[in-house]
């Protein structure tokens, strides 16, 4: 298997991810204060560095589509710690949990509002945008081209026989 193939297959699922969290954030709505626009904002990076990757290949440009991805991947990861952090706060209004919250044990109250068990922020949909940018990483660490051949036969990309 060529190198081009695996790299423009994790470039697609990167894509496919985009598309997905994008659709998934409007249909929530989600725009309605400047903090809900980060997830946005990262998308679009996310968008502009896979099409830069499929344009044209310097390690200028690969460099900088890194720094994209693990820009998004901090951003990912402030999106679970907000959305944890909301469904928390959320605790004492849920009318499950309104009389007893505070005697909660405190692990028992995050662990609540890490599995959505109170509060509506879903707390791994910003994951996804991490998974994205992790799969834009891995494309970047792949070169173009067939793999080498002074490599060893175990580590080579092409099928059996194909010499």
């Amino acid at each position: 298997m060529n190198r081009t193939l695996v790299r423009r297959a994790l470039l697609a699922l990167t894509a496919v991810g985009v598309l997905g969290a994008a659709f998934e954030l409007a249909t929530e709505q989600h725009w309605k204060s400047t903090e809900q626009l980060i997830p946005w904002g990262a998308l679009a990076l996310l968008g502009i560095a896979v099409l830069l990757m499929l344009v044209k290949d310097s390690p200028r440009l690969v460099a900088a589509v890194r720094l994209i991805a693990l820009a998004v991947v901090v951003a990912s990861a402030f999106g679970v710690y907000a959305h944890i952090t909301a469904n928390y706060d959320a605790g004492p209004l849920d009318q499950r949990y309104a009389s007893t919250w505070d005697a909660l044990p405190t692990l028992t109250r995050w662990w609540y509002a890490l599995t959505k068990a109170v509060g509506p922020a879903p707390p791994l949909a910003p994951g996804m945008l991490g998974q994205s940018a992790l799969m834009l990483l891995l494309a970047t660490l792949i070169g173009r081209g067939p793999a080498p051949t002074d490599a060893p036969e175990v580590l080579r990309l092409e099928a059996p026989g194909s010499r």
